[in-house]
């Protein structure tokens, strides 16, 4: 414990320890944002020296606060923050080397770099939508086990934050859901990259929110004590609230405060200067007193005792219960998981289905949430078209969190970040569903679920031309393959009751990466009708079927719905005296990690004259790598049309004889 009492040191000079690193980090960087940190700090230094609830020595205590940086161009304050309450890292070392490459002070806080820092920000309203999903999940974790779950999510948010659309969404759940554990903060400033935020913003963002069903108030954010009364009266609030706090970007600049020139660019050497003196902070660049740094460290001491207490009421739950929640928070499966799955599927072999891969994801599902008690499913105002809701699942709503099924609404941006919100809450795995096209309205946060590895599944149905009367409106043609290209993402494509049961049993075992399963909506055959010893999936691409009678001299590869057809093709092509392979690839990531000698050995050399055929209802980008530059490509020339998905089919060429002609006229 340091020696110097926290009160010889006053608000001010804590707060003015956030503005001069940032000031400082910034300005060694050339790069930043140094206006909302030093605008913002007194609202930080209430919030962490009053409030927050959390340990630097033990940042994964489950019953910590929350603390979102929404408005993640201001990073600094964060890792300012990180820094003077005492955390591993970053250390003034780190700070210096603010922006700097295998610096973990990044632009903006990226999660998994340092402890303490949340969720990944920076796409504005993405922090705060997250920050949803984490109250929700606080919610959920509070029901099933009251006394161990008791926090809030804090969440600091900018005017840029607030337009986005959404933060809208966000906002309108967190209302309807009551969560009146969430706490944003808005940094009221005025001001934006443009300049003065009324050159394009005239909302009443408190009676916005007011419509919402939240607690809304405003305070001066650089009067420490009309802030500490507003968070006072939020936690009264049993409504999620918002305290607007009318800030000065750039407090304690004498020429660029409360101007948009503080935003995001250095404040300069001189200006800098200026500022030193304006606030009365005489240190050197990077140079914290002992007795502010001491004052700030007992900040971060303050909840040592709740966190112990926490452990020790963990430590005394029967053994059952601590060790289901530990596995739980572990982010571990159940020891049965495997059997559950791999039983379910010997039953699929041995009683075959033909159901559209939506309604086997359901079918999937009735054993994974039986099996799994982690599962939160979801759906944004599609759950009948989706299938993502199972007869083990109650329903969540405002009154009771017991329920493991979310109504989104029509919500998918809130949706998708909402799950990350939840993932990385922990204790939980999230999925939720919409159509396969809509994932164009969920991207960025799927973006945010392959950057910070998290566990998030997105069940998106209707994944083709194959969904029909709709229309190219909600026809899914780049989506695929445009998720393909997104890092650290599986793309599940199952070809029928088995392969889905395989992509539902590889995701959620993949606890560092997201997955999107794209399912049909039309009925197909199983193809899949003898047993095997492993998960053939998990290999991202298998021989489905062997040619006959010598070598193979078409490689038919095909996806999703078009197995089945490929399955006609590859036999007519058989009876026509042309010996053809069949593969199934439903995930071209898992494949191409594969050893190169496996792929080869089920697309051949490259060199041994067969024609590869890759047959897909969608965009063909991306497979000329497997069929190579002689090689046949059947996909979708364009957008699709309004029609019964058979005629479509026919139209675009997705019929038996169409393939097998194509690929006579190219031998």
């Amino acid at each position: 414990m340091p020696d110097t009492p926290l009160e010889i040191v006053t608000h001010d000079d804590m707060a003015n320890a956030i503005r001069a690193l940032s000031m400082d980090a910034v300005e060694k960087a050339n790069s930043g944002h140094p206006g909302m940190p030093m605008g913002m700090a007194d609202v930080a230094t209430v919030l962490f020296s009053k409030f927050l609830r959390f340990d630097p020595k033990r940042p994964d205590w489950p019953d910590r606060d929350r603390f979102v940086l929404s408005a993640g161009h201001g990073s600094m304050l964060l890792y300012s923050l990180l820094y003077l309450t005492g955390y591993e890292k970053p250390d003034l070392d780190d700070i210096r080397n603010f922006r700097q490459l295998h610096s973990p002070t990044a632009g903006h806080p990226e999660y998994g770099e340092m402890p303490g820092i949340e969720t990944t920000t920076g796409p504005l309203g993405q922090g705060l939508a997250t920050a949803v999903g984490m109250a929700m999940a606080e919610r959920i974790e509070a029901t099933r086990n009251p006394g161990l779950s008791d926090h809030h999510t804090y969440v600091i948010a900018g005017d840029g934050c607030l337009m986005e659309g959404i933060s809208h969404e966000a906002a309108s759940l967190a209302g309807h859901l009551k969560l009146g554990r969430l706490i944003v903060l808005y940094d009221d400033n005025g001001i934006s990259i443009d300049g003065p935020t009324d050159l394009a913003f005239s909302d009443d963002s408190r009676m916005r929110f007011d419509s919402y069903g939240w607690h809304t108030s405003s305070v001066d954010g650089h009067d420490a004590d009309a802030v500490e009364a507003a968070i006072e009266e939020a936690l009264r609030d049993d409504r999620p609230s918002l305290i607007a706090c009318r800030t000065t970007i750039g407090f304690g600049s004498p020429n660029k405060s409360g101007k948009a020139s503080s935003h995001g660019s250095p404040l300069g050497a001189d200006e800098i200067a200026l500022a030193r003196e304006s606030l009365g902070w005489t240190h050197a660049p990077f140079d914290i007193p002992t007795d502010i740094l001491n004052a700030w460290r007992d900040t971060g001491l303050r909840s040592k005792v709740e966190a112990d207490g926490w452990y020790a009421r963990v430590n005394a739950l029967d053994s059952a219960h601590r060790t289901e929640l530990e596995r739980r928070l572990s982010g571990a499966l159940p020891d049965d998981f495997d059997k559950a799955i791999d039983t379910y599927i010997d039953t699929l072999v041995e009683n075959p289905v033909k159901v559209a891969t939506r309604k086997a994801s359901e079918m999937a599902l009735e054993v994974i949430n039986k099996a799994t008690p982690d599962t939160i499913g979801g759906s944004a105002d599609l759950t009948g078209s989706n299938n993502t809701l199972t007869k083990d699942l109650g329903i969540l709503t405002a009154d009771d969190f017991s329920g493991r099924y979310i109504h989104y609404g029509v919500r998918e941006h809130a949706m998708a970040a909402a799950m990350n919100g939840i993932a990385l809450h922990g204790g939980f795995i999230p999925y939720g569903g919409t159509f396969l096209v809509f994932t164009d309205y969920c991207r960025p946060a799927i973006r945010l679920s392959a950057l910070m590895k998290q566990r998030v599944i997105y069940v998106m149905t209707h994944d083709s031309i194959g969904l029909g009367e709709d229309g190219p409106t909600h026809q899914p043609v780049e989506h695929v393959a445009s998720l393909r290209a997104m890092p650290n993402l599986h793309v599940f494509r199952p070809a029928d009751a088995v392969e889905t049961a395989e992509c539902w049993q590889i995701a959620l075992k993949a606890t560092g990466t997201p997955s999107v399963l794209a399912l049909t909506r039309q009925g197909l055959p199983q193809v899949r009708l003898k047993k095997s010893k492993e998960n053939l999936s998990a290999r991202g691409g298998y021989i489905l079927r062997e040619a006959d009678k010598g070598e193979a001299k078409v490689i038919l590869i095909a996806t999703g719905s078009e197995v089945g057809l490929a399955l006609d093709a590859r036999d007519a092509l058989q009876a026509d005296g042309i010996p053809t392979r069949l593969v199934s690839m439903p995930a071209t990531d898992l494949f191409d990690a594969q050893a190169d000698d496996y792929r080869a050995s089920v697309l051949g050399d490259d060199l041994d004259g067969v024609t590869r055929v890759a047959i897909e209802a969608g965009s063909p980008f991306g497979w000329e790598r497997y069929v190579g530059r002689d090689g046949l490509i059947i996909a979708m020339p364009g957008f699709g049309a309004s029609a019964p998905a058979e005629d479509l089919f026919r139209h675009f060429g997705f019929t038996t004889d169409a393939i097998v002609n194509s690929i006579k006229s190219r031998l």
